[in-house]
This record gives C-alpha cells, sequence and structure tokens, in this order.
C-alpha cells in the first residue's frame, strides 16, 4: 500500500465532510495544495500587485516543467489549451488532408477522441473504427484495421467506461512501421498510471486538467514533437503565438515560436496554470508509479468482491490492462447509484454501469464501504 497515506488524506478537505469520493474519473476534488495556491494568486490579484505578467511567465514555465516530467517531455513540447478537444483540434484541423485519408480509431470511445474527426468528413476524410472484444481493443484489430490510407491514429490512455488501458508502446512501433501520424487522449489515465510519450512514440498528446490530475475544470495540455509541429498547418493564431511577442508591437508578422507555445494565442488562464502546475507537483512528488501500484491494490479488492457476489465486470482483470477504473455491470444500476449518492458514497452511473474510480488518497477502508453498500443494496 501507499506510503504517507494519512498525509495524502490531510490534502482532501471533502473527507471532513463525510464524502466519500469515487468518482476522479469523471472529475477530482481540489486538494487543498492546489487551492491554497490559487487563492494566494487571486488574493495578489485582488490585493497585491494585480498584474501578474512577470510572475506567470515564470510559473508557466514551472508548470510545463511538472508536465514534461509526468509524460517524460522537454517543456517546450508542451502547451497549454482549454480542454482535451481544443487540443485535439489542433491536430485534426492542421494536417494536410487530401480526400480519401483515413483516421482510425476505435469504437469505445468518449466523443471527446471521436466528434473532431468526424469534422474533418467535410474534407473527405474517412474514419475507420476498430471494434472492442470484450471491452478491449485489440492490437491485432487495430494492425488488421490498417490501410495504405490510414494517416492518423487516436486511441485513449485508458477508455472512459471499461477502464481498458492501451498498450501504448505496442500502438506507437505499430504506427511507426506504417508511417501513421499517432494521438492519444490521455484524460483517463494520466495522473494514474505512468506514461512516457519518448518510449511509446507519441507524437501527440492531449488532456484536460480535471479529472486525475486533480486540478481545475477548462485548462489542459498537449504534446506535440517537433516533427510533427513541422507538418501542422497552424489554424489559428494570437500575438502570443510569436517569438519575442512582447517587443516591437506595431511590427505586425506572423513568426511563430519554435516552441509549443506558438499553439497559446493570447491571454491564457493563469489560475488553471497556477492550479494545474501545483496539482502536476503534487503529483510528481507521491509519484506515479507509486500511485499506480495503490489503485491496482484498491482496484484488486473490487474485482475479488465483483467475484463474490457475482457481479460480471467491463474491466480487465489482468494488471496490465487496467488503470484506476472498475466499472461493474449490475442490474438495476440507476437505483444503486441513486442510493450510493443518497449515502454520500460518489461513483458514476455510465451506459447503464457503475462506474468506480478512487484515487491515491483513498484507503481500502474506503473500497470496503462502497462494496459493502453495493453489496447489501443487490441483496
Amino acid at each position: 500500500m501507499i506510503s504517507n497515506l494519512p498525509l495524502y488524506r490531510s490534502w482532501f478537505p471533502h473527507l471532513n465532510t463525510g464524502k466519500l469520493w469515487l468518482n476522479h474519473a469523471a472529475i477530482s476534488p481540489l486538494n487543498s495544495r492546489t487551492k491554497n495556491i490559487v487563492e494566494q494568486y487571486l488574493i495578489n490579484r485582488s490585493e497585491g500587485s494585480i498584474d501578474d505578467f512577470p510572475q506567470i511567465v515564470q510559473i508557466s514555465q514551472n508548470t510545463k516543467l511538472q508536465l514534461g516530467k509526468l509524460i517524460n517531455a522537454p517543456a517546450d513540447r508542451i502547451g497549454f489549451v482549454n480542454n482535451t478537444s481544443d487540443g485535439l483540434n489542433i491536430l485534426a484541423n492542421g494536417i494536410d488532408w487530401k480526400s480519401g485519408d483515413r483516421i482510425l480509431l476505435n469504437d469505445s470511445e468518449f466523443p471527446t477522441n471521436v466528434v473532431p474527426f468526424l469534422n474533418l468528413k467535410r474534407l473527405g476524410v474517412e474514419i475507420d473504427f476498430v471494434r472492442a472484444v470484450n471491452d478491449e481493443i485489440r492490437i491485432e484489430d487495430i494492425e488488421k484495421a490498417i490501410t495504405p490510407k490510414t494517416k492518423l491514429l487516436s486511441i485513449s490512455f485508458v477508455q472512459f467506461l471499461s477502464g481498458f488501458k492501451s498498450d501504448l508502446k505496442s500502438i506507437g512501433e505499430l504506427c511507426k512501421r506504417n508511417n501513421i501520424i499517432y494521438c492519444v487522449d490521455a484524460i483517463q489515465g494520466l495522473g494514474s498510471t505512468p506514461i512516457d510519450v519518448q518510449e511509446s512514440g507519441i507524437d501527440f498528446l492531449s488532456s484536460s486538467g480535471h479529472k486525475w490530475l486533480l486540478s481545475m475544470m477548462g485548462f489542459g495540455f498537449i504534446y506535440i514533437t517537433e516533427q510533427l509541429q513541422s507538418r501542422i498547418n497552424q489554424q489559428f493564431a494570437g500575438w502570443t503565438s510569436n517569438k519575442n511577442y512582447f517587443t516591437n508591437l506595431f511590427d505586425y508578422r506572423l513568426d511563430f515560436d519554435e516552441t509549443a507555445r506558438r499553439y497559446e494565442n493570447g491571454a491564457q488562464n493563469n489560475a488553471g496554470i497556477i492550479a494545474l502546475g501545483e496539482s502536476a507537483n503534487l503529483l510528481n512528488d507521491v509519484g506515479i508509479p507509486n500511485i499506480h501500484l495503490h489503485l491496482l491494490s484498491l482496484t484488486d479488492y473490487i474485482f475479488e468482491f465483483a467475484e463474490q457476489n457475482g457481479i460480471d465486470t467491463a474491466t480487465p482483470r489482468e494488471h496490465e490492462k487496467r488503470a484506476g477504473i472498475v466499472t461493474l455491470k449490475i442490474h438495476s444500476a440507476e437505483k444503486i447509484f441513486t442510493s450510493l449518492n443518497e449515502q454520500n458514497i460518489i461513483v458514476s452511473l455510465r451506459e447503464g454501469k457503475i462506474r468506480i474510480s478512487p484515487h491515491f488518497y483513498n484507503s481500502i477502508e474506503d473500497i470496503r464501504v462502497v462494496c459493502e453498500a453495493i453489496k447489501q443494496l443487490i441483496h
């Protein structure tokens, strides 16, 4: 089990209210470290220096360093966006598409990782969907679906409903062999499970910060390789997209910065930058490998409970195929979900299933509580 659990639990004030939050795959409660640093920022904006530009430049760089540490990427390959969809749209609308080009997706994705690509049908781009087998997206099925016209593959690190974790490295090798752009929607795994964009050969990654990254809504980031950036036709630009944007203001120009900052088109959500930086710092302090092992231990308990009570799961049991989500196929799931909420036990109801998603500060006792509550409700 994870060490320093009492300290980690002290960072989450909602625990003092009696609320058992096991819904991090939807949104995470703000922790006190992130909340405090945002409050300090707001005090400065209201009654301190007010103009925070000099500080925010350094804070932005520090946030990118922390995010880079989470995914093993240089800070200059990271750019801020409003959310995962905004990030994916930079890629979807930046590629030089030809009529007949194909994109490879799968039929288990949350719409975020589908709609930006469906929008390319207006350009004659075709979408192929790999079908999941027993809630898993198999590498052999991905390989069979590749055609000579397949130009891009996009897949979630972890699927939102089943909790299935993709073998990112194997998919990356497959994409490289076939000269396919490799994109990952990381929102359901980043913060709970190790990811190495360089080892996996990922060309583009997008993620918001409000789920496993423990931060705020409406702010996220992208990672893009230098090689892919050179192929992107940037569709949107702002004054901060340029190099040395605060010099020679009357020199109207289009001089994109060499880093991924070029995708940041103007004034940023500074509170979001500060929050995401501190949340990433917190996760790096705890250690993603430690978090992952702890979550495997907690979710093992849920699997044992499910087996003992004859409950099927949509989530694979093997450790290498899952992260922090376990989804239960339970009769009368909506009634059970409502009853759990009434007991201040917060999980998700998704597609008629109960999804449980603890984080690193949750204890085995937390898991016992939700399992016992479900047991009482089903019997």
